[in-house]
């Protein structure tokens, strides 16, 4: 092999290699300082203030702790360990802000509330698409699953929704009989819960159902298989809030 192919055929292994890395990188998404960038920028864009409020939160634990270690005569010690803890605390204000933010971004479009309900942790069995739509209105109702039991969140004015739980009643009543059934109205309007509250307000109702009682009747549920198509432009999965960059991570 001569000089010149031997060093082409080098050239070509150190660019496999790199594409290699470059894929793998792809593959593994951004980095945890990247994935912080996009929430700060994302969360800038609806608060351009959210910078200086976590540099006066994080100022002010730290403060406590400068304070608490004066009051010790260690107050060197005190201001190193309220370095993190400052720091932690402008994180946490920057992910409760970028929550706030995320929902903002999706309120208002077809199927938010399914995609708000994506935020519900174990406990909870969530159906994606809409169990019930009104063809004309484009009014929708999510379904949820949990310990309290079956729970309806509609998404549409007040009064046009309870048309579609009442159709969805009449469907599944016979298949989860004695099953407590909640209905809970999404929204900004009067006795509706705004998409950030959503999950919170779906965590306080009260437990009745046992864990193996919850996969029983969501099995009785599936039974159930007359989906409806879901309207064009109409797809919660595009309106899915970014559950890692809502957290900071």
């Amino acid at each position: 092999m001569s000089p010149s192919t031997s060093s082409t055929a080098r050239a070509a292994e150190r660019e496999r290699k790199r594409e290699d890395r470059r894929k793998r990188k792809a593959a593994k998404g951004p980095g945890i300082f990247a994935q912080m960038k996009q929430v700060f920028q994302m969360t800038k864009e609806r608060e351009p203030n959210i910078l200086l409020w976590m540099i006066l939160l994080g100022l002010g634990v730290l403060l406590v702790f400068l304070l608490i270690g004066v009051l010790l005569n260690n107050w060197l010690t005190w201001l190193l360990i309220g370095i993190p803890f400052g720091i932690l605390a402008a994180v946490i204000l920057l992910s409760r802000r970028a929550e706030r933010a995320a929902f903002s971004r999706i309120d208002g479009q077809p199927g938010a509330a399914g995609a708000a309900l994506s935020t519900l942790k174990r406990g909870w069995i969530i159906e994606e698409e809409p169990a019930a739509m009104d063809p004309k209105s484009k009014d929708l109702l999510f379904r949820v699953v949990g310990r309290p039991g079956v729970v309806f969140v509609t998404e549409g004015p007040v009064n046009r929704v309870d048309k579609l739980v009442k159709k969805e009643r009449r469907r599944i009543g016979p298949v989860i009989q004695n099953v407590p059934i909640h209905v809970v109205k999404s929204g900004n309007g009067e006795s509706q819960v705004p998409l950030s509250k959503l999950a919170k307000h779906l965590k306080k109702l009260d437990k009745t159902l046992t864990k193996q009682e919850v996969h029983v009747v969501y099995k009785r549920l599936n039974t159930l298989q007359n989906r409806l198509p879901i309207p064009k432009g109409i797809d919660p999965m595009k309106a899915r809030p970014d559950r890692k960059a809502m957290r900071g991570r």
